[in-house]
């Protein structure tokens, strides 16, 4: 991992997943096609407000010095997250505001792709860290490194709240992308 994390809001955000996200035991498809007697559904933590805001907090720990200026991901399991940090951060000196990925542009209105952006506002040349619930393998983290760098941003990081250990660490890198953790499937088993 990078930056030092908080051990005790980290431990405690573990607890928190344990009891309301993680399951173990019969056999689940997982989102990479792949099957799993280990499954979390992120969505009970990140709508918890001690879960919320912890999550807020260690990813912002985590970018910290890292010359950041935006947080995103491809929607659905990065709004939350970067909600979260947007609204922890913006109590501290290094407001860091959020975007997310449609995985399709809207029919409608602005048919944008990416949202979040004020009108005057692009990702060209913006560091940004691509975040992510659950990564087994990588796929829907790299479909919004590509979106954002169509529009002009360099990925500096993709960061997951928990890393399956699947197969994704290689995917980045063969992507040319670095890649993070806040937690890991050992910290499950």
């Amino acid at each position: 991992m990078g930056q030092k994390l908080d051990g005790q809001d980290r431990a405690r955000l573990i607890d928190i997943v344990k009891e309301r996200s993680f399951q173990q035991g019969a056999e689940m498809k997982l989102a990479s096609g792949r099957t799993s007697t280990f499954y979390f559904n992120m969505k009970p933590t990140m709508m918890h407000a001690e879960g919320a805001n912890l999550i807020g907090r260690l990813i912002g720990q985590r970018l910290s010095g890292e010359g950041v200026d935006l947080v995103g991901g491809l929607e659905m399991g990065a709004v939350p997250l970067a909600a979260a940090v947007a609204a922890t951060s913006g109590a501290g000196d290094a407001p860091l505001n959020a975007f997310f990925v449609r995985k399709q542009a809207k029919e409608h209105g602005t048919q944008a792709t990416i949202e979040g952006l004020a009108p005057d506002e692009t990702l060209a040349g913006k560091r940004v860290v691509i975040v992510e619930d659950v990564t087994t393998t990588g796929g829907s983290a790299l479909k919004a490194v590509e979106a954002v760098r169509a529009a002009g941003a360099e990925v500096v990081l993709v960061l997951t709240l928990v890393d399956r250990k699947e197969g994704a660490t290689a995917a980045f890198e063969e992507a040319g992308v670095a890649f993070d953790a806040i937690m890991t499937l050992e910290d499950f088993k």
